[in-house]
Order: structure tokens, then sequence, then C-alpha cells
């Protein structure tokens, strides 16, 4: 194809009708207005290609945005929501029943918000869980009476810190219960059982090294907070059989390398 074919082809896109309002109605200059188009293609078009089956991308608002403000004037993020993990959900809903799946998500929903620099409310977790604002209210009353952090936007403020979901269930075993008990007692699967507290055993292993959370949440590509949250849960448990159960894993984990150890050992 000739090239004044092909730029007569390219002058009748919607992309150059674009760029051409820009340049000729608003008076950009050309390099100005190409970078105004490609930052509208981000915020509106976002980054699919980067989506994951099961994912998809949310507009939040930024965790720091004030309360009170009109919503329209709040700065917002775009996050990347992962409402469905595959086997781990399907595991979760053949053995706990689709109630124990959908908080599982809620939880999920809420800590890939965080980590994102962003917080959901109420009413955004309802729409994309297909399910009413009542629900999800219900849903956060009984995580929260088992003593899990529920942070949406109107328990946010104020909340001050408090466990994860991925934090309870570190302390549950490292004090003790077998991954099966986990299972039973925190109805997620077994595969993400093992990844929080193989998480966990890097985190400490990395300190103990002499790296700061910063460090060690670059390294293993996790929150600072949830980094700060693991050291706070080995300080507290630095017991004899705490540090046994550990150095245990932390031999393990040297001898596996990065990949999970199959099966469903301790």
């Amino acid at each position: 194809m000739e090239q004044a074919e092909i730029a007569r082809k390219q002058a009748k896109t919607a992309e150059q009708r674009f760029l051409n309002k820009l340049t000729h109605d608003f008076n950009y200059a050309p390099k100005i207005a190409q970078a105004i188009y490609e930052e509208a293609q981000v915020c509106l078009q976002g980054t699919v290609q980067n989506l994951r089956p099961g994912q998809m991308r949310q507009i939040l608002l930024k965790q720091n945005a004030p309360h009170g403000q009109n919503l329209g004037q709040s700065e917002t993020v775009e996050v990347t929501w992962t409402i469905d993990a595959g086997a781990e959900d399907d595991e979760v809903e053949q053995k706990e029943g689709p109630v124990a799946l959908r908080q599982v998500r809620l939880q999920r929903l809420l800590d890939e918000a965080l980590s994102q620099g962003a917080v959901a409310s109420q009413e955004d977790l309802a729409q994309v869980l297909h399910v009413s604002v009542r629900t999800i209210k219900r849903d956060c009353a009984h995580l929260q009476e088992q003593g899990i952090l529920v942070a949406t936007r109107g328990k946010l403020k104020g909340i001050g810190r408090g466990q994860t979901h991925k934090g309870l269930i570190v302390r549950r075993w490292l004090q003790g219960e077998t991954y099966d008990q986990i299972v039973r007692h925190c109805h997620h699967s077994l595969s993400c059982i093992k990844r929080y507290v193989q998480a966990f055993v890097r985190v400490v292993n990395l300190s103990q090294k002499g790296l700061v959370a910063g460090e060690v949440s670059l390294l293993l590509q996790i929150s600072v907070s949830l980094v700060e949250e693991y050291l706070v849960i080995y300080s507290e448990n630095d017991t004899p059989f705490c540090r046994q159960r550990l150095q245990e894993q932390i031999e393990r984990l040297g001898q596996t390398g990065p990949s999970p150890k199959k099966g469903r050992s301790q």
C-alpha cells in the first residue's frame, strides 16, 4: 500500500479527528495533542491487555481522599481487581459454599484495593459481586466478628492497625494449626493459605538477614503494610515453639526454592 493511501486512511480515523480538534480548535501543539490523546486512552480504555482471566479494572477513590468532599471532585485510582481466582475460588465454593466464596472474594478485593493505593466502598463491592449492599454489610459484620480487618471506605478512617485475613491465617499457622485446620476455620483454599504462609516465612527470613520493610516489600512484591504486619505477628509470637516451627519452614524453603512444596504439609 502506498504511503499516500496510508495517510488518507489515517486521516479518516477517530483518533486523527480527535488530534485535529485538539490542534485546530484548542490550539495545542501537535506533541502536546498527542500526549493528551495517549493519556485519554489510558484513562478511558485502561490497560486491559495486562488483565488475566477473571480480572477487571475498576475506578476507586484514593485512600487519602477526604470524607465529605463531592465524589466527582475526589481523586481516583484505577485498580486491577481479581473477581474470579479460578481453581482457588472453585475449591472454596465446593468445600464451603457460595457464601464463603463471596466473603473470600470480598476480602481479596479490599486487599487488592489497599495494595494499589485505593479504597472500596460497600457499594463498589456490591456492584462487582452482583449482590445487594445489605448483603455486603452482613458479610462485613460477619468478618469483623471474626477479628478480621474489613477496610471499606466507611470503616477505613480512624480504623487503626487491624488484623487482615492474611495476618489471621499466618497467626493461626504460627501458633500450631495445620493447613487443613486453617482451611476449616478460615474458609480459604489450601493453595491460598500455603501462599500466605510462605510469604510470611520469606518476610521473616529476609528481615533476619538485615533487610528493612521497604526492601522486603520490593523483593516479594507485597505491600509495606503487609510486611510490617507479618513482622508484628512474628514479634508477638516469639516463643520456642513458634521459632522452631518457623525455622523448619525456612529450612524447607531453602531446600525447595521459590516454588511451593506440594502436599498437605504443616
